[in-house]
């Protein structure tokens, strides 16, 4: 049976938790305890970064959320097309992923982690002000990873639902868009995360998240 080590509300977890439930694929999910410090939790020691998700298969431990698909593609097959079949399609696919998972996803954090006592210890608590360039810089990141890709999405076509473009853009999407709006000016992207949200597989990471909300440093928004 896999393990899936990770938290309900953090959104790489849900990366590597979409392509689960779009195969349906048998697994158990240990979630991280509040009480310990990660860094003595089974992922603390399994990751050299000591971050979440940690995939655990047999003797297999596999770190990093885009691996972990890339992982279940592989030795967990299903209905889901996780990874084009075509070379070419599937290297376009992974370029996407990098641009979600470092441009939205990473800004987004950025902007989050400007609030925090310690971007490297979290848990000592919020700012008294959090550092105002930082939220500046961090926004007017997302705002360009925005405008690209709405651009790019005007002359492309994303691969089918539920792949690895998939599972980094519906976390990244969701949380992004807490943090900086994406707005009227964009449509076309603001028409993939209502599309997004809409899947079963999303729709059943955002509704197990809602009671962390609370923890959400700039406050959660009142939708989605």
């Amino acid at each position: 049976m896999l393990e899936l080590h990770g938290h309900l509300f953090s959104s790489y977890t849900w990366k590597a938790l979409i392509p689960l439930y779009a195969n349906g694929t048998p697994f158990v999910f240990r979630a991280m305890m509040a009480d310990r410090p990660l860094s003595e939790q089974f992922p603390g020691k399994a990751h050299p970064g000591g971050h979440i998700p940690v995939l655990v298969d047999g003797d297999r431990v596999v770190v990093e959320a885009t691996a972990i698909v890339e992982h279940l593609a592989v030795h967990h097959p299903g209905p889901a097309p996780l990874i084009p079949a075509d070379p070419a399609e599937a290297v376009v696919a992974r370029m996407i992923d990098r641009v979600f998972d470092n441009y939205v996803m990473g800004n987004m954090q950025r902007v989050i982690s400007a609030h925090f006592v310690s971007r490297d210890k979290p848990e000592l608590g919020l700012r008294d002000e959090p550092d105002a360039a930082e939220i500046a810089a961090g926004k007017a990141r997302l705002r360009q990873a925005y405008d690209w890709l709405e651009n790019w999405l005007d002359a492309n076509r994303l691969p089918p639902h539920v792949g690895l473009v998939t599972c980094a853009a519906a976390p990244s999407l969701f949380y992004a868009d807490w943090v900086e709006p994406i707005g009227p000016s964009r449509p076309r992207l603001a028409a993939l995360r209502a599309e997004l949200l809409a899947l079963p597989e999303v729709e059943r990471c955002v509704e197990d998240a809602r009671p962390y909300r609370p923890f959400f440093p700039l406050g959660a928004p009142d939708r989605d």
